[in-house]
């Protein structure tokens, strides 16, 4: 059996979903990178969609081309971190975009989602319309969501965190989806699919 994934760090992009001018969620994704770069376990880059090549003439898979820093990082993770603000109940178009940009990259690696909003309710409602996309795209979504509610208040002026209560959460989520991300990590590596067909034979017992 091939063990490397029990031993390497797992490598877990961070996706900001949206362009939005004023984006409290930008916040919450830079703290994440904060938190992921100080884990031991973890190697991660931030990923900002205003980067990105979006034309007007083109989209899904082929706009992989224009996004080779994307494409590049979801081919080498073992899986994705997704942070998005509630847009009238639901998910912000940029973030469709940057995902829809690949599709076979993503099959049976782990992500976590992170729903980001000034109500009470933490974005649960966009984190619910992305379970059935991240699903459609052969992700592993993991059961312990995060959530910002009222994330003005989560922040100060200069984006630094003054809701330490956030802390054990964030750690409890990258805990999850680090053992989310090694499972999958030894199954691709170890079990062959039609997905994954250059993984090592198990060796029989004797």
């Amino acid at each position: 059996m091939n063990d490397q994934a029990m031993k390497r760090t797992m490598f877990l992009p961070i996706l900001l979903g949206t362009v939005r001018e004023g984006r409290q969620s930008e916040n919450v994704a830079r703290l994440l990178l904060e938190r992921a770069e100080a884990h031991p376990e973890i190697e991660t880059q931030l990923f900002d969609p205003r980067n990105m090549k979006f034309p007007m003439t083109d989209e899904g898979q082929g706009l992989k081309r224009l996004n080779p820093d994307w494409r590049d990082a979801v081919v080498r993770a073992d899986g994705l971190v997704i942070v998005s603000p509630e847009y009238n109940h639901g998910y912000p178009g940029s973030l469709k975009m940057a995902l829809d940009i690949l599709l076979r990259e993503y099959i049976h690696k782990a992500v976590g989602l992170v729903g980001v909003s000034r109500g009470p309710w933490g974005g649960t409602r966009v984190i619910e319309r992305l379970v059935g996309v991240v699903r459609e795209l052969g992700l592993a979504v993991t059961f312990t969501d995060l959530n910002f509610p009222h994330v003005e208040t989560k922040f100060d002026g200069e984006g630094h965190l003054v809701d330490e209560e956030m802390i054990p959460r964030i750690d409890a989520f990258f805990t999850e989806l680090l053992w989310m991300a090694r499972t999958l990590a030894l199954g691709r590596e170890n079990v062959p699919s039609q997905y994954h067909p250059q993984a090592a034979a198990p060796v029989s017992g004797t």
